[in-house]
């Protein structure tokens, strides 16, 4: 059995540690959100860390609410609607990460706008994001990829990203982001 006594104990105060593996709602995100968003409060004094910390914690779980493919897949050894989700304090700053599973036919397009996203300049991000705004490109599910500029605006550095097939239509998308403390 885990020794939870010695998870608390170890556990660094005024911290945040939240994991979380299921089906999301907008109600499960409102949630986290107003969970988080407390926390934060209490233990961040620094507003400009928590703004951005809050402002990426939001675009990860609205990308979570609006790309899962799961339900495009069953099979026994997953539970494939569930995501994962998990925000933790480190030294220096805060990491949040996301996975879910997508449809193995959109990763190479995920993958090559993520690496497009990595390889621009700070400017380079305002302005894309910027041209996507005026020019309406956005997709069946309201975004145009803004969801990823906005995190690498707000960050300053790589998405850090990885694609596991699981099956023959299905992959695991698991986005890592580190936030520094300003």
């Amino acid at each position: 059995m885990l020794n939870f006594l010695d998870i608390h104990k170890h556990m660094v105060p005024n911290s945040i540690s939240m994991i979380f593996k299921g089906s999301v709602t907008f109600e499960l995100i409102d949630s986290i959100v107003m969970a988080i968003n407390d926390r934060l409060d209490r233990i961040e004094g620094n507003i400009n860390t928590r703004k951005k910390v809050f402002g990426v914690l939001i675009e990860c779980l609205q990308n979570l609410g609006n790309h899962v493919d799961g339900e495009n897949f069953q099979d026994n050894e997953y539970d494939s609607n569930a995501v994962l989700f998990m925000i933790d304090s480190i030294d220096g700053g805060y990491r949040i990460l996301t996975a879910n599973f997508i449809s193995t036919e959109k990763v190479e397009s995920l993958k090559e706008w993520i690496e497009e996203i990595n390889s621009l300049s700070k400017e380079d991000l305002r302005k894309k994001y910027n041209e996507i705004l005026q020019n309406n490109s956005f997709n069946t599910k309201g975004g145009g990829g803004l969801g990823f500029l906005d995190i690498a605006m707000k960050v300053g550095q790589k998405l850090d990203y990885s694609f596991q097939q699981v099956k023959e239509n299905i992959s695991f998308f698991t986005l890592q982001i580190t936030i520094n403390k300003a």
